[in-house]
């Protein structure tokens, strides 16, 4: 399996090398539109290359897919917190029940046991 894994990794990493080297070219990032920035003033732009506004966005489309799927099974987490609180606390009962039915007994060895 470890194997695998490697020659996974090893393939991604040639195909993203190759992605960088195929996408070298500078592009340029505008904040906003032309005609809104030259209106509100505000002109911010970068220059940088391809294959790293590639990446990013890719990056960013992941984490926002975590993100995303973080806050929908939220609802499944709370169920299982729930239902595991009831369990814990069923089982408690049960314990102190069996502990009370051997001491109405008489029978204090098996009511140590159960403790």
């Amino acid at each position: 399996m470890r194997t695998i894994r490697y020659v996974f990794l090893a393939i991604l990493a040639v195909a993203l090398v190759a992605i960088a080297l195929g996408n070298r070219t500078f592009v340029t990032l505008n904040l906003l539109p032309a005609e809104i920035a030259d209106f509100l003033g505000i002109g911010y732009s970068i220059s940088l290359p391809l294959f790293l506004v590639v990446f990013a966005a890719i990056l960013v489309g992941f984490l926002l897919g975590y993100i995303w799927e973080y806050l929908r099974e939220h609802k499944h987490r709370s169920a299982a917190n729930k239902h595991r609180r009831e369990k814990e606390q069923l089982a408690r009962e049960v314990s102190k029940l069996k502990v009370d039915k051997a001491k109405n007994e008489g029978d204090e060895v098996l009511a140590l046991l159960d403790t």
